[in-house]
């Protein structure tokens, strides 16, 4: 059973043996992108004496990296990877940590007449028949894997039209956007980093609401029988933070424009 690391071993975690311990957390663009860990890791590092690095990919990415122990904390949000991550032995718990969602912004002309809708389904059947150009990360992140499952509960198949009204970037979730705006596409993008984009000229929000477009982020330490380099203790250190009452404060209290980017859902401790 997972053990949540009580105030005391916290505290015991800063000790001079601590002082100079780091780890390494494979996580997603979309967190980093939006500001999140510059908010809460110094909090966290002041409070342990541990360092946190964060390697951040595409969940697919990070998944692989973690899967290839180039890391000691797994944080993304494609929840049926991550339990296929666990079963595979190479996370020892997954836990839901935090929450937001998906929404497809877009330019003013609005060209596929999706504006206000909640049917995330049906505009996305709008914009193939409309033929108005669509930038897809492409790259098998959480937000790729979301919006394909999209696509597919649409019966749109986009790789139809690729290269013509659908275009993947490959890239992360800025570079998207930055891509998407340059040509006037529609962008599904998380709403955090949506929130904390600076370079939106005049796209908005176009569609948004649906339950399908609900974005959870788990956070799991990577197994030690699979890596035996973990650094365990400082791992679940972090972990469990994450997930207790402080560090669930903490994450509920990033904000940007007094917009809350991400809700806490952790399971009480």
């Amino acid at each position: 059973m997972k053990q949540t690391l009580t105030t005391l071993a916290l505290l015991a975690l800063a000790s001079p043996a601590f002082a100079q311990e780091s780890i390494i957390v494979q996580s997603t663009t979309s967190t980093a992108n939006s500001g999140l860990y510059d908010y809460l890791l110094p909090i966290f590092t002041d409070k342990t004496g541990i360092t946190v690095n964060v390697v951040a990919v595409g969940t697919g990415q990070a998944i692989k990296n973690a899967e290839n122990c180039d890391g000691d904390v797994l944080l993304v949000h494609a929840k049926p990877s991550e339990e296929k991550f666990v079963a595979a032995g190479y996370g020892t718990t997954r836990t839901d940590l935090m929450y937001n969602d998906f929404v497809i912004v877009g330019p003013e002309s609005d060209p596929a007449g999706v504006h206000g809708m909640e049917d995330v389904q049906g505009a996305l059947t709008k914009i193939a028949e409309s033929g108005a150009l669509f930038a897809s990360r492409g790259d098998d992140s959480g937000t790729h894997k979301k919006e394909v499952a999209l696509w597919a509960d649409a019966g749109v198949d986009p790789k139809a039209g690729s290269g013509e009204w659908y275009r993947e970037t490959g890239s992360g979730m800025g570079a998207t956007l930055n891509a998407g705006i340059g040509m006037g596409a529609y962008v599904l993008t998380d709403r955090a980093t949506w929130i904390s984009f600076e370079n939106k000229q005049d796209y908005s929000v176009q569609v948004q609401g649906d339950e399908d477009m609900f974005n959870q982020y788990g956070v799991i330490p990577v197994n030690p029988e699979k890596c035996p380099a973990v650094k365990v203790e400082a791992a679940q250190a972090f972990s469990d933070w994450l997930v207790s009452a402080e560090g669930q404060e903490a994450i509920a209290g990033y904000k940007i424009a007094d917009q809350q980017l991400f809700f806490p859902n952790a399971p009480k401790q």
